[in-house]
Formats: C-alpha cells, sequence, structure tokens
C-alpha cells in the first residue's frame, strides 16, 4: 500500500500558529519520521509564518526525490497573481496551491468576490486548489458550479480553526452537501487534533463514516498536519488502516494515498 500523507508543514523560522510545535521542523526530521511510520510520501504545504517556506519545501524535493510533492501559495494582494498561477506548475516540485487565511490573507476575500479572479485562473492552468474553507462552505459550492474544470479541496473535513470535541464537526452537513460536485474533494487531515479521546480517538471514526460515504474512497485523503499531532505519526497511520471495519481493501489503497495522487497528478513511484 502507498502511503501519502495529504498534509504536512516544513519551516525554519517564523512563529507558528499556536496549534503547531513551536520549534522548526525540517525535511531531515520529516523523513525520518515518515520512515519509522511507514508513511511512503507527502504533500508539504508552505506555511506563511515562514516567507522562504516554499523554496524550502523546493529544496526537500530535490533533496528527497520522490518523498515530497508542494501545495505552495503566494501572496494574494500579489499584483503579479494572475500570471503566477499560469506558470506555477512550472516550478521544480509544485503540484498545486492551497491557501489559509489570516490578517494579511483576508477571509473575506473569498466571498466578497475579490479572489473571483483566482478561480477560473487555476481552472485554466490546470492548477488543484486547496482552502481553509470551513467558514465559507457554501461559496465553494458556488465555485465549483461556476468551474467544473477546477479541482477543489476542502481542508480538514471542514473542521473550523480552534474547534475540539463534537463541535467541530458542526459544519458537517454543508462539507456533505459539497459532494454532489465532482471537482470537489476532502482531506481527512488532522483529525485527531480535534479528538478529546484516546487512541484509537473513536470519537471522530462516525464522522469520517459519514464524509466517506458521501465523497467516496477517490475524494477523500488522508492525512495527519502530524505538527499539531498529539501523537505519534505511526497511530495516525493505524488508526485508519486497523482501527476503520468499514475502510478496506481498494478503498483503503485510494484513501490512505492513491487518491491524492492521482487528485493533484503526482506519479506513482516507479
Amino acid at each position: 500500500m502507498l502511503i501519502v500523507d495529504a498534509q504536512i508543514h516544513l519551516w525554519a523560522k517564523g512563529t507558528p500558529s499556536p496549534q503547531h510545535r513551536q520549534e522548526p521542523f525540517s525535511a531531515e526530521q520529516a523523513v525520518a519520521a515518515m520512515d519509522a511510520a511507514g508513511v511512503d510520501r507527502a504533500l508539504i504545504h508552505p506555511v506563511l509564518w515562514d516567507p522562504d517556506s516554499n523554496e524550502l519545501a523546493q529544496a526537500a524535493v530535490a533533496t528527497y526525490p520522490g518523498r515530497f510533492a508542494i501545495m505552495g501559495w503566494f501572496y494574494l494582494d500579489d499584483p503579479k497573481g494572475p500570471d503566477q498561477v499560469a506558470h506555477w506548475k512550472e516550478r521544480p516540485g509544485m503540484v498545486g496551491l492551497r491557501f489559509y487565511f489570516n490578517d494579511r490573507h483576508k477571509r473575506e476575500w473569498a466571498t466578497d468576490g475579490t479572489l473571483d479572479w483566482l478561480w477560473p485562473a487555476c481552472e485554466k492552468a490546470g492548477v488543484p486548489l486547496a482552502l481553509a474553507s470551513a467558514l465559507f462552505l457554501p461559496t465553494v459550492g458556488q465555485i465549483a458550479e461556476r468551474h467544473p474544470g477546477l479541482k477543489l479541496v476542502v481542508d480538514h473535513m471542514a473542521v473550523p480553526p480552534g474547534s475540539s470535541g463534537e463541535s467541530a464537526y458542526r459544519f458537517q452537513p454543508d462539507l456533505l452537501a459539497l459532494a454532489k460536485y465532482p471537482n470537489v474533494a476532502v482531506k481527512a487531515t488532522g483529525q485527531i487534533g480535534y479528538a478529546e479521546d484516546a487512541y484509537p480517538y473513536r470519537s471522530f471514526h462516525e464522522h469520517l463514516h459519514r464524509c466517506f460515504d458521501a465523497f467516496g474512497p477517490e475524494r477523500m485523503f488522508w492525512g495527519t498536519d502530524i505538527t499539531r499531532m498529539p501523537c505519534p505519526w505511526r497511530q495516525c497511520v493505524t488508526v485508519f488502516t486497523e482501527e476503520l471495519p468499514w475502510l478496506k481493501g481498494r478503498d483503503l489503497d485510494l484513501v490512505m494515498g492513491e487518491a491524492v495522487c492521482n487528485w493533484v497528478g503526482w506519479r506513482p513511484p516507479g
């Protein structure tokens, strides 16, 4: 089975968001931990708190061929944004874009028309786009409908920032409504970090199962966001591979890695 983590972060400087470890996390550390956990590959999502994180990710791709690909970013208020999108996949290691929102990247830009240039630009360039979109899921549906050639990924099963326990899944009905759009997928990343119980974190299994039933194995991607997980990487793997009796066989192969590689166009090993 090919095991691909759909979201990790690497950084060398800056102040991480408080949920994450506060020390830098390097490619060398990631590879060592991946090897120990049986993780074959990971999609790096460079972070806004390290302005050189795209370049750091590209260095990781060059140093460890086949282990990493990148869902990068640029400043969304850069007037050269459309040109960057048009040539994004020409950059070594870049397979897509991922945006989350902070003081500089205003969340309302996704709903007030400011980013209306981004969706068609990514669609035209064939650039998959992941979004921290829990707080504007209906808008994601509108984008998906208007731009059927744009591959969209909803982060973290639409759990909003700072959530935990049962309330973390309060937007799940809106998430499941997006499953009708074939160009929308979902990352089942970060879920252990929202749980209030111990391994195997059964509190989120039902929510995960509903998401799987809606999106299917080709549009639901396992992953960790490992730098904010309360457990070892290996347990993040075995929760899915050993503790979900409904996730077996070909479905498990897809969720654990093949599906995300297919979605972003990351060629299989060899």
